[in-house]
């Protein structure tokens, strides 16, 4: 009869914090997904969760809870299998702690992550990122703020919680113009920026007199952003740039979309596999394979150097306006 609470407690505090060091994200991660699993622990076994006991989390429970995420909470399988990869980490470590149960261990890590298909990702063209950054109503201090979170964001890549967490010592505005910024990992990089991205960062660091650890990017009520809160204004300029650009109309504009944007047009400017990685953060040069693969403006012109000579290469645009219906299916 094992106690859940305090072989739980003891891998946040031991496993996690003191021998591995996770980063804030990572501990956040499953934090939230052992709230999750405990909440619906209660509801089925209705006992608190620190009356649990270990075999209580058993491979039917967490099978059924992964299935009450896909369809009640409806979260996709990358969610799903994030909360899974929690639930293993978790089990692994009771392995060891908890070896008379090593039955009830051995099913629950045996549970395998889903499968799932990989959507091509979204990412914007130039006429879209001019008109989503045009967006702001730059009149107004939040505008300005968001006008320059947005081209902060679509020049340098950073993710979400990269971003809101910058300072003003993270900035370099002078000659060589750069950001710092600690990424995932627990790695620092430095990201070049333009003179106009300089320039436009330099002016709302001003208004906003900040220095040393004062964010760069606040709420109105003078704290950090929140991840929602980024993802709504993202989503408000993107629906108010449609009226210039009505091709964003057809993509759901999000602040990993920018992310996309910055690697795929890295890529359009020639720019080496290698050197996208280390500008995105990436762990591995292969990540980036997914920006080749969106790309259609990069296979056509490699399938423009396959041609025979002298042939014409170009799209198929049918002139009658049925076929056109009928080709846009």
């Amino acid at each position: 009869m094992t106690p859940l609470a305090p072989l739980l407690e003891a891998f946040f505090s031991d496993r996690l914090l003191r021998q591995r060091r996770a980063s804030p994200h990572t501990i956040a991660a499953y934090r939230d997904a052992f709230r999750l699993l405990l909440a619906f622990a209660e509801k089925h076994l209705r006992k608190a969760p620190s009356d649990l006991l270990l075999a209580d989390l058993d491979a039917p429970l967490i099978a059924a809870f992964l299935d009450h995420l896909e369809t009640e909470r409806g979260n996709a399988v990358r969610s799903r299998n994030a909360r899974l990869a929690a639930v293993h980490s978790f089990f692994r470590f009771a392995a060891v702690r908890e070896p008379a149960h090593a039955g009830v261990i051995q099913r629950v890590l045996a549970m395998p992550q889903k499968r799932f298909d990989r959507d091509l990702v979204g990412f914007l063209s130039s006429a879209e990122v001019e008109a989503l950054l045009a967006a702001p109503d730059t009149s107004t201090r939040l505008g300005r703020r968001d006008h320059a979170l947005l081209l902060l964001m679509v020049q340098t890549g950073l993710r979400l919680a990269e971003a809101t967490a910058l300072t003003a010592d993270d900035f370099v505005l002078g000659a060589g113009a750069h950001v710092r910024c600690h990424g995932k990992g627990r790695k620092e990089r430095c990201t070049p920026l333009s003179r106009g991205t300089a320039r436009v960062l330099r002016a709302w660091l001003a208004e906003r007199r900040a220095s040393g650890v004062d964010l760069a990017f606040v709420s109105a009520r003078r704290t950090r952003l929140s991840h929602d809160a980024v993802e709504r204004l993202v989503a408000k300029h993107g629906l108010f740039a449609t009226k210039t650009c009505p091709t964003l109309a057809r993509k759901h504009v999000t602040p990993h979309m920018l992310r996309h944007t910055t690697a795929v047009q890295l890529l359009e400017a020639g720019v080496d596999r290698a050197v996208i990685a280390l500008w995105l953060g990436h762990e591995q040069i292969e990540t980036t394979q997914i920006y080749l693969d969106a790309d259609l403006a990069m296979k056509e012109r490699a399938l423009a150097r396959t041609a025979p000579p002298g042939a014409r290469s170009h799209r198929f645009r049918p002139k009658d306006p049925l076929l056109a219906f009928l080709e846009g299916l």
